[in-house]
């Protein structure tokens, strides 16, 4: 990867972010789950990078590599990472980064927060300081990658009628749920564990087919963020694996294609030297193994095709915008 497509670096000591810049939470569940995981909140390994990626250019052939592509049928688990692996996750970002942390929603992007309450000092900080947010500009894709971020808490967000949660927590139902089903859905972890994330916008919700700009614009996005998590974690030690953990990007609120996501995100994984592509179902296994299967069928194994012709491929599959889940 080419180093000008870096367009900032910043660092910041944790402990600090914490002391100058305190959450603004809006919402009252909310501040229960921030409330319980910053208790005795100082941390001993504060320091957190901030990176910002201009968008790379499509490559000209793709193929399939030796990525191995891993199927989990629930949310993220965050394991750390080790001498022999990094560790990444994406964050399913809004085009200005964070920027409802402290509000009623809990869809993906404000879970993270939440479990990562540093996020929220952090985007004050970023404010004040007039640090560049956004992770699309003038319709390309600016991924902003993360480092070194206590994961705090773990809220559990599944149905569960016996701990009052009966319709679960994730999306608009965390706000109307009860005091005492936060609390018992919230686990304080300790020690923290450490979580590096992606922060990359699927494209704005749309209807009908999809477009070859729509198209090259996801892939675009995705290759740029996990080539620049290959780029930080080989700084540290080039034989290291890197390993990205995602799902349904851009397929809840936004409605995306819950078949054409994944099959994106593969083959951005074939093309940035990725290690382990983990994908997150959440118990929808369906979207996934039918992008496996349409794999197949348009890309031959160990062959470089051209990219154009691959997306002219999926075009020709006619994939069309779903709805969005209202999160």
């Amino acid at each position: 990867m080419d180093v000008s497509m870096l367009l900032a670096t910043h660092q910041f000591d944790a402990n600090e972010l914490y002391a100058q810049y305190p959450l603004v939470i809006t919402d009252f569940n909310k501040s229960i789950v921030f409330k319980l995981s910053l208790n005795e909140h100082y941390t001993e390994s504060p320091v957190i990078g901030y990176t910002r990626w201009a968008q790379m250019g499509l490559p000209e052939e793709v193929y399939k590599t030796d990525v191995k592509l891993v199927k989990h049928s629930g949310y993220f688990s965050y394991p750390s990472s080790s001498d022999q692996c990094v560790e990444w996750h994406l964050n399913f970002a809004h085009e200005d980064v964070f920027s409802f942390y402290g509000g009623p929603l809990f869809a993906q992007d404000e879970m993270q927060a939440a479990e990562h309450p540093i996020l929220g000092c952090l985007r004050e900080a970023i404010l004040d300081m007039g640090i560049d947010r956004t992770t699309v500009q003038n319709g390309q894709a600016t991924p902003i990658l993360i480092t070194g971020l206590e994961r705090r808490c773990e809220v559990a967000t599944d149905r569960n009628a016996e701990l009052d949660r009966p319709y679960g927590l994730y999306g608009n139902e965390f706000q109307f749920a009860s005091e005492e089903a936060i609390r018992t859905a919230t686990t304080v972890l300790s020690p923290p564990t450490l979580t590096n994330i992606i922060a990359m916008e699927s494209p704005q919700p749309d209807f009908g087919l999809y477009t070859r700009d729509q198209i090259r614009f996801i892939l675009a996005s995705a290759i740029t963020g996990f080539s620049a998590a290959v780029k930080l974690s080989k700084e540290i030690n080039e034989d290291i694996e890197v390993s990205i953990h995602t799902g349904y990007w851009g397929c809840g609120a936004y409605g995306g294609n819950r078949e054409l996501m994944p099959i994106l995100q593969i083959i951005a994984a074939y093309c940035s030297e990725v290690s382990v592509l983990h994908f997150h179902t959440g118990g929808d296994d369906r979207g996934f193994l039918a992008a496996l299967e349409t794999l197949e069928e348009i890309m031959p194994e160990w062959e470089e095709i051209s990219l154009d012709e691959l997306i002219e491929s999926i075009l020709s599959l006619r994939y069309d915008w779903g709805i969005s889940d209202g999160n």
